[in-house]
């Protein structure tokens, strides 16, 4: 009989995690690190440590204490609440039936007073503690980093040249950054091109969400000079909120509305959206369904931002929502016509797991990672084929529409990912190293 192996300690990377007061609500990479931060710390025993970059450089920490920052910044983001205790959720019902603003879009935010509190307390626990060097990591550990931050920073990985018998294990959440710069802020290529090295050149295995992802880091491994770099490919789950969560509201019933869930940022394809949008109002008048554009503004967005700032069309129609709880974004998901995902490239697209778990129908960019994750569940547009979504939204608003019938006939046979078979997926590949 093989004995089962033995279980190595691990030390978890805390520094994004400890931060993510400074967001109202959780993005995909929070709720992978947020996920596998409480897998590890959980376990912990008394060797098993956190560690984090303070004022000192990085430092260790119990695992206890980063896992009452990790609960303090949940309750803070409403993530165990009903969804009718959550004033961002209670103002975005409200803005489907108020009347239309002056100016662009109906705008609803969570306030930002309860940040400034949280962000106070975790700067006081984390920032300047003094901690436990990392000469004092336990022997033969397992340094795991699921945020790939701050990898682009050589100071903060130097510990691990000095610690050969720590196994470095890091998440590649995605190469869009060197692959589409156009997308991202100026200084991202350059961080995200070092970040990546230094992983290709300490890692002792690297976890990735997708074979698109993984295609992609081989190629960037092998010109690296590390073709044998072990590889583990562990599809995303959805948090139990999205499957388990409240049912649609109620008072969301019978209206025709769609939701897109997203930072507001080039990549995610507001645009097409709004373009779409601009054209229903024109035809449609009243009779145009809601859009609710659920995520924070992101960056290079000046275009979007003008037209839900000024447009008068889109003024009736599109709602803009920040701050929302998991389990109001369940709820607001459960009741829509559609999810829409106009995305241009993503490493997973968390968002699409999230919104089929919820029973909604998804009409999707038809691109590599979406069709992998997802095969033949989704509803396919190209990204950029305008008159492809304004299509899809008129079909899925007629009554009893068949192609949105159809859609949700296929979502059945989208692939559920269970959170113990990714956990195991990720035990394994670890044990293995």
């Amino acid at each position: 009989m093989t004995a089962a192996p033995v279980r190595r300690r691990v030390v978890y990377d805390v520094t994004r995690l400890v931060t993510r007061a400074l967001n109202r609500t959780p993005n995909g990479i929070d709720r992978v690190d947020f996920a596998l931060a409480r897998h590890f710390l959980e376990a912990a025993d008394a060797d098993d440590v956190a560690l984090a970059c303070a004022a000192l450089g990085p430092r260790l920490a119990r695992a206890s204490d980063a896992l009452r920052t990790l609960v303090d910044i949940e309750t803070y983001w409403n993530e165990f609440v009903d969804p009718s205790a959550d004033p961002a959720f209670e103002a975005l019902i409200r803005a489907f039936d108020a009347p239309p603003a002056t100016g662009g879009a109906a705008r609803v935010r969570r306030s930002g007073l309860d940040m400034v509190a949280e962000n106070g307390r975790a700067m006081r626990r984390w920032a300047f503690r003094l901690g436990r060097s990392t000469r004092q990591a336990p022997r033969g550990a397992v340094y795991v980093n699921a945020s790939q931050f701050p990898l682009h920073k050589d100071w903060h990985l130097r510990w691990l040249e000095r610690r050969p018998d720590v196994k470095p294990v890091f998440f590649v959440h995605d190469l869009l950054p060197l692959e589409a710069p156009e997308f991202f802020r100026p200084a991202e290529q350059g961080n995200h091109l070092r970040a990546m090295r230094n992983i290709v050149r300490l890692a002792a295995g690297v976890i990735v969400g997708s074979e698109a992802v993984a295609r992609r880091l081989r190629a960037f491994a092998a010109e690296e000079g590390r073709a044998d770099l072990p590889l583990c490919r562990a599809g995303l789950p959805v948090a139990p909120a999205f499957a388990n969560g409240p049912p649609a509201d109620p008072r969301l019933a019978g209206r025709d509305y769609f939701v897109c869930c997203g930072t507001i940022e080039p990549r995610k394809n507001h645009m097409t959206l709004l373009a779409v949008w601009r054209d229903l109002a024109e035809h449609l008048g009243p009779a145009t369904p809601k859009l609710a554009l659920v995520g924070k503004r992101g960056w290079h967005n000046e275009n979007v931002l003008d037209l839900l700032e000024r447009s008068a069309a889109l003024r009736p129609h599109v709602i803009e929502a920040s701050g929302l709880s998991t389990p109001a974004l369940r709820s607001l998901l459960a009741g829509a016509r559609a999810a829409l995902a106009p995305s241009f490239g993503e490493g997973f697209g968390l968002p699409v797991a999230e919104a089929a778990a919820c029973g909604a129908p998804i009409i999707a960019s038809d691109i590599e990672t979406f069709r992998e994750i997802a095969a033949g569940a989704l509803d396919y547009v190209d990204p950029l084929d305008g008159l492809g979504w304004r299509d899809a939204v008129l079909a899925y608003c007629e009554p009893g529409s068949r192609r949105r019938a159809e859609a949700l006939r296929r979502l059945a046979g989208f692939p559920r990912r269970e959170v113990g078979g990714f956990f195991q997926t990720v035990d394994d590949f670890i044990a293995g190293l």
